[in-house]
């Protein structure tokens, strides 16, 4: 892996680029099962008599959303820092 080259806009640009790769998918599917998670805790009380489920459904999925993202941002840091040490 080459040295990020800071020196210029465009290789600035490139290593955002490049962080914003790091962990995308995790990222990704964290936030769409948070969002899933709130709409079944939200929606839970019309779920009649399966409300209880649909609502537990829901705070597994927020709880699994929440990791999945905290894993991915603990995974760009890492990969951050490790760029980072590259430099000196």
């Amino acid at each position: 892996m080459t040295k990020p080259d800071f020196s210029t806009d465009a290789g600035v640009a490139a290593y955002r680029a490049e962080l914003r790769n790091v962990g995308r998918k995790p990222r990704l599917i964290g936030f769409a099962l948070v969002v899933l998670g709130a709409i079944a805790v939200w929606t839970a009380p019309q779920a009649g008599a399966a409300g209880e489920t649909v609502q537990l459904a829901g705070y597994a999925a927020l709880a699994g959303g929440w990791v999945l993202m905290l894993a991915a941002i603990f995974m760009r840091t890492r990969h951050h820092r490790r760029r980072m040490r590259e430099i000196d």
